[in-house]
């Protein structure tokens, strides 16, 4: 998904129509509708006057938005939440004052797209924000700890971008920093990953072990997105998946992920947990 600001102004059609991402709907409602949603990005027409509203909101190859109308945008995003290369935006924002002043998920979103930004996911033209998103959706299935579920969207930004773990203290506070740091592999820059691959996952597998709940479920996130990914890839490729990825060998990668289900195995009783079971089944079975 890429963050691209859309004006509802530019985008309205000839029967002054738009499509709302964060709604996944077409409107021809007034823009005060954009005053909760999180991905309003500019101040409410009609009370300070100052500009229009734009939306920043997430899609997937959104290069060339503006040749689209509403009704293919709300299609095309039908077609991607029915294929689970993206999802409906979160509606558990609380409905109280927090969500007035722009909520710590909201914040978690905007920073993590930001900070994503270019990236892709291996081997797929897909961009790297759809991972932590999907994250963030699957450990707000499993709780409502506003902090946690940020944490989740969070969860790659330390290990993967330019930003540290101070840069995530400083915006978002230290428990979301302890939690994202926990989801954190010193990836040693500078050493081939494929060298540092089994002594990265080994040091994982043993963080995890005395982790609290809350960063068990972003771990659990994580790693049934991760799967999802790689049963559809295998549906359609076969172990030649595997190909893509820094270790190679499918049976290290089954060790690894197989050790994440026994580190995890409190989570159990969870949905999320047994759907991750099942794919592990399906594709190392």
């Amino acid at each position: 998904m890429q963050n691209t600001r859309i004006s509802h102004l530019t985008e309205r059609d000839e029967n002054n129509r738009f499509y709302c991402r964060a709604m996944n709907d077409i409107t021809d409602h007034e823009y005060l509708l954009c005053e909760s949603c999180p991905l309003f990005g500019g101040f409410f027409p009609g009370r300070t006057g100052e500009k229009c509203p734009d939306c920043v909101y997430y899609d997937v190859e959104a290069d060339n938005l503006s040749e689209f109308t509403p009704d293919e945008l709300k299609k095309r995003t039908d077609g991607l939440i029915m294929a689970q290369m993206t999802t409906e935006f979160p509606r558990y924002l609380p409905e109280d004052e927090e969500a007035k002043q722009f909520s710590v998920i909201e914040k978690a979103v905007m920073f993590a797209a930001e900070a994503h930004k270019g990236s892709f996911r291996k081997g797929s033209k897909l961009p790297y924000i759809v991972h932590p998103i999907e994250t963030m959706m699957i450990v707000a299935g499993i709780t409502n700890d506003n902090e946690v579920i940020a944490a989740a969207a969070l969860h790659d930004v330390v290990e993967d971008t330019p930003y540290t773990a101070k840069d995530i203290r400083e915006r978002f506070g230290e428990r979301i920093e302890k939690l994202v740091d926990l989801e954190s592999e010193n990836k040693r820059e500078g050493m081939p990953k494929s060298d540092t691959w089994e002594i990265r996952k080994k040091e994982s597998l043993e963080r995890e072990k005395d982790a609290p709940y809350e960063a068990k479920i972003i771990m659990l996130g994580d790693k049934v997105s991760n799967m999802r990914a790689t049963l559809r890839d295998y549906r359609k490729n076969g172990d030649k998946i595997w190909e893509k990825f820094n270790m190679k060998d499918v049976k290290k990668q089954e060790w690894y992920y197989r050790g994440v289900a026994e580190v995890l195995s409190e989570l159990k009783d969870l949905p999320a947990y047994k759907e991750y079971l099942s794919i592990l089944d399906e594709v190392f079975g």
